[in-house]
């Protein structure tokens, strides 16, 4: 099936998103149990650690840890944001910098400004979008970002996004509430593939949607350990409670070129192969042995692949034995976690 498809759907009573691509299986997302991403809380501050400079607080739904703490003593109350998933038996992972996102637009309490997305180069389109910006915003406090998304959406449903945002921060903000409390859930599945998928798809929500378009058969493959590479290559990658160790495997190729060509096969296919399986932390990549006139080459192209991903993900570079390292935000739920 040629073309784009975003499909809702739900699997083990679990509300999930796919978005296939000309067939395959290109993103996916489902619902944990664990607080998701973009959460609000009004917390309580109780134990500094002060070796890694971070404090344990309060929710709702259990501890949560704050990175980089200043001025902060214990008792007191702050807004903060959930940032990740936490591995199994930690703290919920939180920031002090909210974020109020959408489709088209990003309000941040704590950034005041006008911003437009870089990736949006037409100067009239900028002007169109600055100035709906600053009818919306007004003399607000807040900052706004627009989304890449706005560019060539209607002007109305832009305003009626920033108006939605603004009003859900204000609200936010004013809450005077001194208790540990739950301010604004984050974000389903199907509204994060409404708010990120904006390229023109096909929408499909009929339940057992999965099954007919292939969704099920192709997360059988990511519940596994092995994914293919083109020309024969494979991908094995195993999350351990360290670190996601990945090994680059030539398959039949025997010819001099094998490892180089199965190292930047992987470079390219390694953002979807963790998107897909919710992978983040330490990433260990095992390469098929190649030229090391060739890692400068394999560098620009991974940098190149996780450019385009929607999880942070740092290139740490290599090790001493030849492997290397990257370090991926956990925006997702570990695909294994939910579908064991």
């Amino acid at each position: 099936m040629k073309g784009r498809t975003i499909l809702l759907d739900h699997l083990n009573d679990r509300q999930a998103a796919a978005l296939m691509v000309d067939g395959r299986l290109e993103d996916f997302l489902i619902a944990g149990d664990a607080p998701a991403p973009g959460t609000i809380y009004r917390a309580r501050a109780e134990r500094p650690v002060k070796g890694q400079g971070g404090m344990f607080l309060t929710t709702p739904d259990g501890p949560a840890f704050l990175r980089q703490v200043k001025g902060l003593a214990p008792g007191e109350r702050l807004l903060v944001q959930v940032t990740g998933y936490a591995e199994p038996g930690k703290a919920i992972p939180v920031t002090t910098k909210l974020l109020f996102k959408s489709r088209y637009a990003i309000v941040t309490p704590g950034a005041p400004g006008l911003n437009i997305s870089r990736s949006i180069r037409d100067e009239d389109e900028r002007d169109r979008l600055l100035e709906i910006a600053h009818t919306e915003m007004g003399d607000s406090p807040f900052g706004l970002i627009l989304r890449s998304g706005c560019s060539g959406a209607d002007a109305e449903e832009i305003a009626e996004d920033i108006a939605a945002m603004a009003d859900l921060a204000a609200q936010v903000m004013e809450e005077t509430s001194n208790e540990a409390a739950l301010l604004s859930e984050g974000d389903s599945p199907h509204t994060l593939a409404w708010r990120d998928w904006v390229d023109p798809a096909d929408v499909v929500t009929e339940t057992g949607c999965f099954e007919t378009h292939g969704v099920l058969d192709a997360l059988d493959v990511a519940q596994g350990t092995a994914e293919p590479l083109p020309g024969g290559g494979r991908l094995y990658i195993e999350q351990t409670r360290a670190l996601v160790a990945v090994d680059v495997n030539t398959g039949s190729d025997t010819s001099l070129a094998a490892g180089q060509k199965a190292n930047f096969a992987c470079a390219k296919a390694l953002p979807r192969a963790l998107r897909i399986r919710g992978l983040g932390g330490q990433i260990t990549l095992d390469l098929a042995p190649m030229p090391k006139k060739d890692r400068r080459g394999f560098e620009t192209s991974l940098r190149a692949a996780f450019r385009a991903d929607s999880e942070e993900t740092i290139l740490a570079g290599w090790t001493p034995l030849g492997h290397f390292e990257l370090q991926r935000k956990r925006g997702r739920v570990p695909l294994r976690e939910v579908l064991k």
